[in-house]
Parts: structure tokens; sequence; C-alpha cells
């Protein structure tokens, strides 16, 4: 997929562990909500400010949580061309069993979004060609590093990926667009190529606005 530029006046954006209807992420992550329709409401508005209607947005897993048919529905309400690269949360994510992905997948894609139940999918970015993934190569927001088996292969290159949180915004090659290392703001195309420019960094995470 080439990027996309001035011509056709649309962004590209980046984001992913949006975590739509769960309650403990609050807690977990010290998010600045109350409980999780305001959380809700607050991603979907602070989204809709930043994304235009014809912009595309690569959520790297993990959308939504609680009662699926309660809280999918809310991607319905995003702006932006999505696609959702799923992570270990998200239901059509080809790591669960194939009655669980049958089952909920059409759920996924009546909001309208593409939905890639696989494990990676690459881009180029800045020039580069760039690995996507919910998992990092090394790294998690537990102790231990969990999926090893869906994680993928470090063969030297780049990785935007999600999963690990508020643990870090870059990480040597992996750069992790999720919501809670960016304050709940989505990362651009040219704020990951500036990354990309920059070389191999270790970079801390954002608190929330």
């Amino acid at each position: 997929m080439e990027p996309l530029g001035a011509d056709t006046g649309t962004m590209r954006w980046f984001t992913s562990d949006l975590h739509l209807g769960h309650s403990n992420i609050i807690r977990y992550c010290n998010r600045p909500f109350d409980d999780a329709a305001q959380m809700n409401d607050a991603i979907i508005s602070l989204w809709n400010k930043t994304v235009d209607p014809g912009d595309e947005v690569w959520i790297l897993g993990d959308l939504a949580m609680g009662h699926l048919r309660d809280t999918v529905p809310l991607a319905g309400q995003l702006n932006g061309r999505i696609t959702l690269l799923c992570g270990n949360h998200d239901a059509p994510w080809v790591g669960r069993s194939h009655k669980t992905r049958a089952r909920h997948l059409d759920l996924y894609v009546s909001t309208g979004m593409t939905v890639l139940p696989g494990e990676t999918s690459t881009l180029e970015i800045g020039g580069r060609s760039v690995e996507c993934s919910h998992f990092p190569y090394l790294g998690d927001s537990h102790d231990a590093d969990r999926f090893t088996e869906h994680r993928p292969l470090d063969r030297g290159g780049w990785l935007l990926h999600g999963h690990v949180h508020e643990v870090w915004r870059q990480n040597d090659r992996q750069i992790n667009v999720g919501m809670d290392a960016w304050g709940g703001e989505l990362v651009s195309e040219d704020q990951i190529a500036e990354l990309l420019g920059a070389g191999p960094n270790h970079i801390g995470p954002l608190d929330w606005n």
C-alpha cells in the first residue's frame, strides 16, 4: 500500500488499544475518566476532532471489550476509513477459536471497518517498509512476554505495534502506537516517518490529556 500524501488531501493515522467499554483499563493505565461511558465518549470526541472522514486509520488491535454487542458498534461513530489489525482482545483474532471468530466477525465488519484477523501487515512509510502487528518483538505490559507464538520475528526491520500500553512509545526499532503511550492521541504517518528517520531510540510515554 502506498503512503497517502498531499495530492489526495488525506492523512494516515495509527493507534491501538482503545479498549472501548473496558472499565478496568482506566485503573490499569491511569486514564483520566470516571467510568467506561465517559472514556468512550472522550475517545470518540478526540478521534473525530483529529481524523477527517476521508482519512485512513490503522488500529493495531484491541478495539473493544465488555459486552461486544454494545461496545464494538461504537467504532461506527469514528471518522475515517478504518482497518483493524486484530489483537488478542479482538474476537476475530486468529489466535481465538474458529467458533468465536465466526460468531463475531459480522459484528465488527458491520461498523464499516476492514478487519484483518491475521497477525502482521506491511506498509510503506517514509520510504521504508514497516511491519505492523498488535504485538512487539519483545516486551509486554505484564512482567513476562505473553503470546510469544503470535509475535512477529525480528529480522532487523522496523515494527509498529500496540499491546504494551504505556510502557514506551519507542523501544529500539519498535514504535508503540498505543493510545496509552500517546496521551490518548492518534499518531500520524508524518510522526512515524520522523521517528523512523531519527533511527532506533528509547522514548517514554506521554500522559493522557
